[in-house]
């Protein structure tokens, strides 16, 4: 119990999930090495954003830490459109490279959703090529967004039922709303859910999430999800942000954890899970590249 007598909801951190996923990667890049195959994951980083870069630092360390190797192109911040896809197209040659990330966000001027159509799908480890977002909508193998996959791994892992519990998404974006609806809403174990998308644009859209057996906020609108949004004793995952800065801002005030049965923390949720399964995607990349798979 808090000091004001209110309950405090159970924290569902990220932090475990991705470790778990992390040593199975880790367990295949030695098989991988043992059979002569040394996975690769390419970064390709476009201007001098130093939040990005720092990005692109902390994927490089794991890649390390986890036995990949991570060759890196970093292009001018006026690089053109033809520039960028030039460098896809060798990465797509490249044999020896099983993963190539783009890092976002890259200069206004270019086009991120060309770019990575232009990307070989099975080398797509952010899981967002139009190829693999059909596989999705499909039910059919192929490397998963990796911000929903990341979260039905977090419910799974602590528990959480969901298949047949009724499941609303606040937030229809392409990299996380719209593919965790299909990917919750598949026959599995940890899925199989009544899935409903609902956005800013409904009006009354809280008398959907008020409902929610899982709420996931998903609409990258600081704090909009707010306790009397949330069902007593209803999960919350918080898998929208916004950042101003490097200051994370994230959908769910804290406050909801009043009312909740069970959250994600602010910090450390959703983040850790998706950085996992970007690594797992890539993994499973050089496994069917080398017939091992």
């Amino acid at each position: 119990m808090s000091s004001s007598g209110t309950t405090t909801a159970r924290l569902l951190p990220g932090a475990p999930v991705a470790a778990q996923v992390l040593a199975e990667v880790a367990e295949s890049v030695v098989e991988l090495r043992a059979a002569g195959v040394t996975p690769a994951l390419a970064t390709v980083l476009v201007g001098d954003d130093d939040a990005s870069a720092g990005y692109i630092r902390i994927k490089q360390r794991q890649a390390a830490e986890l036995g990949f190797v991570s060759p890196h192109v970093h292009l001018r911040a006026s690089a053109s459109q033809a520039d960028l896809h030039a460098v896809l197209a060798d990465f797509n040659a490249d044999k020896a490279v099983h993963g190539v990330l783009v890092q976002y966000p890259i200069p206004g001027h270019l086009d991120y959703d060309r770019a990575l159509a232009e990307l070989d799908p099975d080398k797509d480890v952010d899981g967002m090529h139009p190829v693999n977002m059909g596989r999705l909508a499909l039910g059919l193998p192929g490397p998963l967004p990796c911000t929903p996959a990341g979260i039905e791994a977090l419910l799974a892992f602590h528990g959480v039922p969901v298949a047949g519990r009724e499941v609303v998404i606040l937030g229809r974006g392409a990299t996380l709303g719209r593919p965790l609806a299909m990917l919750l809403a598949q026959k599995r174990p940890t899925a199989n859910a009544a899935v409903t998308v609902v956005h800013t644009g409904v009006p009354d859209w809280a008398r959907y999430t008020r409902r929610a057996d899982i709420l996931v906020a998903a609409a990258g609108v600081p704090g909009i999800i707010q306790p009397e949004h949330v069902r007593p004793g209803g999960v919350v995952v918080g898998g929208g942000v916004r950042y101003e800065g490097r200051r994370l801002l994230p959908d769910v005030d804290e406050s909801c954890a009043e009312v909740a049965g069970a959250i994600t923390p602010r910090v450390g949720g959703v983040g850790p899970t998706t950085v996992a399964m970007l690594f797992r995607n890539a993994v499973r990349a050089a496994q069917r590249a080398s017939g091992l798979g």
